[in-house]
């Protein structure tokens, strides 16, 4: 009987050359994909975007203790408030020009925020498509908090809170009493209004969710999740939410108690 002959294999792991469709050559190789700066390979792992979400995290909350902090003044007086935006405008005036400073803040503000929402979705989708299928135990719904749970649906709030405070204190857009420059007066025709009061309440609601969530996780997204500091995380993230939320809200209450007014 006649015998087959079979072509002697090559060494372990190596591969016959791939062949045309029509005329059985090898394909030659393509070129290497160039490699981008070590920055956006980074950010193209899920890693990168971690560390992306927790740092533009900690710029925000430093944002926004500083603002409530800011704010507080609204019970010292018209006159301190408005003081206080005034100084803001004129931050490193002679140096630069009156505002400037004000609005490269702003900018910084606003690049961390649209980089945190990109790096969240796009860790969503990785993570989708990691695990197509979703699953989850009853074990792993009780152990995660509402905060966690919650915390896509809080951002988006947080975010149209964002657009609604700025249109209303700041471009005068949701505000028909609207006077620029003058904070203090503008803070109170606001908030006199109750729907509006009981807006930013539930927003701050919202806000302190996320804050607690987000405060908790960013030890975790840069590595520090050593599990002899987990209590300290856990009180400083709900402390820090506690904080920042219970001075907006006082703000919301001064007002609507005639605290704060003219």
């Amino acid at each position: 009987m006649a015998q087959t002959l079979s072509p002697s294999p090559g060494p372990v792991g190596s591969q016959p050359p791939s062949r045309g469709p029509v005329t059985g050559t090898a394909v030659a190789p393509g070129p290497a994909r160039r490699r981008a700066p070590f920055v956006v390979e980074l950010y193209r792992s899920a890693l990168g975007k971690k560390y992306v979400m927790a740092i533009t995290g900690i710029v925000w909350m430093g944002y926004v203790l500083a603002h409530m902090v800011g704010n507080l003044k609204a019970f010292l007086g018209p006159e301190d408030l408005d003081h206080y935006a005034e100084f803001l405008r004129e931050l490193l005036v002679p140096i630069f020009p009156r505002t400037l400073t004000l609005w490269l803040m702003r900018l910084g503000l606003i690049a961390a925020i649209l980089l945190h929402i990109h790096a969240a979705t796009a860790l969503t989708i990785m993570n989708r498509k990691a695990r197509p299928v979703r699953y989850q135990s009853h074990r792993d719904y009780v152990v995660a908090t509402f905060a966690s749970r919650t915390m896509r649906y809080t951002g988006v709030l947080v975010l149209l809170f964002l657009f609604v405070h700025l249109g209303d204190l700041t471009w005068g857009w949701f505000n028909p009493d609207f006077v620029r420059g003058e904070v203090y007066r503008n803070m109170d025709a606001s908030l006199s209004r109750w729907w509006m009061n009981l807006f930013y309440i539930v927003a701050n609601l919202a806000l302190f969710l996320h804050l607690w969530h987000g405060g908790w996780s960013l030890f975790q997204s840069l590595g520090w999740n050593n599990p002899r500091f987990n209590q300290a995380r856990r009180w400083f993230a709900l402390g820090f939410a506690a904080v920042v939320v219970a001075g907006n809200i006082a703000l919301c209450v001064g007002v609507l108690s005639g605290v704060i007014g003219l």
